[in-house]
């Protein structure tokens, strides 16, 4: 019985792609939404392309529907359609970088606020902004929170050296406009009268915890002394900063109502 020789079968399998060519070829299909993209080995049926079309639909219809779940508030500000076809333009140009969908949507209120329709409201990336942090403080959990006594007889060198690791549900969020009033508006699910909303920064604190949130304003030097150790900086150069942007700021003031507030949840000492 004849056999294929060893070089023949080198010739053919040097026409198949690889597994990994096969996977980055569906890859770039599903993502350019063009069946016609799709690796020539998928068979089955009259025509596989047109079968495959409906995983791209499926995929784009998860990612909108995911976005338009994330911005209920979005929606209500610019209109359901609108965030709607939005959210599908951002799925096509914007797709996920990770496996977790928790994760996905971070720059759709940047996407969103350079779209034509929405330049009329210059706040709508603060708005959208906002309502993704209380998204995400939602759903964190509380850990257990450092007391002053960890804190005690501690010298004030060895204090200045101290980074403070803050609640995962906690966020600060630079506003350009009042944006938390008008939240509140739509949790209220009331119209209201009038709302003025003029261009001011509005420095707003994110709290939330299963599946609860609040938002607080605080004053400028707050915030930077906040924000700061937020992004690791040691209690010293957290109020150096406060204090350039507020000369009345009062660290230790500052201090001990962060550790009331329970926001602290570990410490951590630079050894010189």
């Amino acid at each position: 019985m004849p056999t294929a020789s060893p070089a023949g079968s080198t010739k053919n399998a040097s026409f198949m792609p690889s597994l990994a060519e096969t996977q980055s070829a569906i890859a770039d299909a599903v993502l350019a939404g063009d069946p016609r993209l799709a690796p020539p080995a998928l068979i089955g049926g009259h025509d596989p392309r047109a079968r495959f079309g409906i995983h791209i639909r499926h995929y784009q219809t998860s990612l909108r529907r995911a976005l338009c779940e994330k911005f209920p508030a979005t929606a209500w500000l610019l209109g359901s359609n609108f965030v709607s076809a939005a959210a599908a333009a951002y799925a096509r140009e914007c797709p996920p970088a990770a496996p977790c969908i928790a994760e996905y949507g971070s720059t759709f209120p940047a996407f969103v606020a350079r779209l034509e329709s929405a330049r009329l409201m210059p706040y709508v990336e603060s708005f959208a902004l906002l309502e993704w942090a209380l998204g995400h403080a939602a759903i964190a959990v509380d850990e257990s929170a450092v007391g002053w006594e960890e804190f005690a007889g501690m010298e004030p060198a060895r204090l200045l050296d101290t980074h403070l690791e803050l609640q995962a549900g906690v966020d600060y969020l630079r506003a350009t406009h009042p944006v938390d009033d008008l939240v509140r508006v739509f949790l209220s699910g009331e119209e209201p009268v009038s709302l003025e909303l003029p261009r001011t920064d509005t420095l707003i604190e994110v709290r939330g915890s299963r599946g609860s949130f609040s938002m607080n304003r605080l004053d400028a030097g707050t915030f930077a002394f906040r924000t700061a150790l937020a992004s690791g900086k040691a209690i010293g150069a957290a109020a150096g900063g406060a204090l350039d942007v507020d000369h009345a700021f009062d660290a230790g003031r500052a201090l001990r109502d962060l550790i009331g507030r329970k926001l602290v949840v570990s410490i951590r000492i630079d050894e010189r």
